[in-house]
């Protein structure tokens, strides 16, 4: 029967480099599973095409691939701390394996699965912490905060930062953990069904050894392969949203006209409308470092795309950036090199991203402050309008009836 190693390592650390060619040295494996799907094999090896601007303005995935960039740049921050080159053991791995004629397998989900269905099982405020604690993250390491890499492979110390991640984010956790786990078993599995003599040493990472143990010793409790593999389709709630919003302000305006306060107040309802949301999505556009195209195209768009839950200011702000800003293809290979944020946001690539996501948040911030200062602005009272308003819309309509 084929038997199966687990090494646990930190992707920052040295001596997880040395221990993995000491395992291959000594356990002499017939495969080497490796904890990378073939996307990151590619990159790792410099095999892979970088994608262009287009692709990222096609797919849309600006948040998710934001949060990526940035755990990619807190890991590599880490890496230059203690020396050594994130995922360099899964380098050496490759190495080794190259150099002895072994087989690797690939054996981690595809990253870009990983990420959607890790950003799509996070609800509205998780998403929030979750920027939160990770921009915190980054300061405390851009102020040179030491981290022992070597304690985070000690298996009490890992469960301790396992629970306290699950207790954080709950949904986070199951998707980036529990399912990797589960997949990764799975494919161990396989591997052991295809070499039933051989010797398999699985390189992965120490926070999975446990979850990855346990599934290997009773395969009974794995879940159908084809449930980890699937990319989200969530409740799509942002739409619902939108709808909502759409609904509210035509209702409001409708109301306001029905009412009888007047059609000067109708016409200072909507234009508070327009400028509230243009105004503070151009300004989170320029914080982003966008530029100021971008910034009044977003002002002027922010009002319509704000009544349209299939359209986003911070979509056309991005087209717009990109074309004025025409980041190269080598803007992929600069934001994995950067070792400041400063210096990250200056890639034209990177400001095109953060003018999509900052132009979408200013955009819903104003629809959430409209709400909440309309009134206040227009200096109406609301119960006595909409009271008013619906009950001359009531009678209008019955009259037409």
């Amino acid at each position: 029967m084929a038997e199966i190693k687990i090494i646990g390592t930190a992707h920052v650390s040295q001596s997880s480099v040395d221990e993995v060619r000491t395992a291959i040295d000594e356990y002499q494996p017939d495969v080497i599973a490796i904890e990378l799907d073939p996307s990151r094999f590619a990159a790792l090896k410099k095999l892979a095409r970088d994608p262009t601007v287009d692709d990222v303005l096609e797919i849309k995935n600006f948040n998710t691939l934001l949060v990526q960039w940035l755990l990619a740049y807190l890991q590599r921050k880490i890496g230059f701390d203690v020396g050594v080159e994130p995922g360099a053991e899964m380098k050496a791995a490759i190495e080794e394996a190259d150099k002895r004629g072994i087989p690797i397998g690939l054996v981690d989900r595809d990253i870009r699965v990983t990420l959607l269905r890790f950003w799509n099982s996070l609800g509205f405020f998780e998403k929030i912490r979750m920027f939160w604690a990770l921009i915190v993250s980054i300061v405390e390491i851009d102020s040179g905060e030491e981290i022992d890499i070597e304690a985070l492979k000690d298996q009490d110390v890992i469960d301790v930062v396992m629970e306290e991640f699950r207790r954080f984010s709950p949904n986070g956790s199951r998707a980036l953990i529990d399912e990797r786990d589960a997949f990764i078993a799975h494919q161990l599995v396989l591997l052991k069904a295809q070499r039933p003599e051989g010797k398999i040493l699985a390189v992965i990472g120490a926070g999975h050894r446990k979850g990855i143990s346990a599934f290997l010793e009773n395969p009974a409790t794995l879940p159908p392969f084809d449930a980890l593999t699937r990319e989200p389709k969530p409740f799509p709630w942002a739409k619902v949203f939108g709808f909502i919003v759409t609904f509210l302000f035509f209702f409001l305006l409708a109301a306001i006209a029905f009412s009888g306060v007047g059609w000067t107040v109708l016409l200072y309802a909507f234009l508070f409308w327009v400028v509230i949301h243009g105004a503070i999505s151009a300004f989170f556009v320029l914080l982003a470092g966008g530029h100021p195209y971008s910034a009044a195209t977003c002002f002027g768009v922010a009002w319509m795309t704000s009544l349209n839950p299939m359209l986003h200011a911070g979509w056309i702000g991005a087209y717009v950036e990109a074309r004025v800003r025409k980041p190269p293809i080598s803007d992929f290979r600069k934001i994995y090199q950067t070792e400041s944020l400063s210096e990250m946001a200056r890639i034209p690539l990177f400001k095109v991203v953060l003018v999509a996501a900052l132009g979408n948040l200013g955009s819903l911030i104003g629809t959430v402050l409209y709400f909440i200062f309309v009134f206040p602005v227009l200096g109406i009272d609301p119960v006595v309008v909409i009271s008013t308003g619906i009950h001359n819309m009531g009678a209008w309509v019955t009259g037409i009836i």
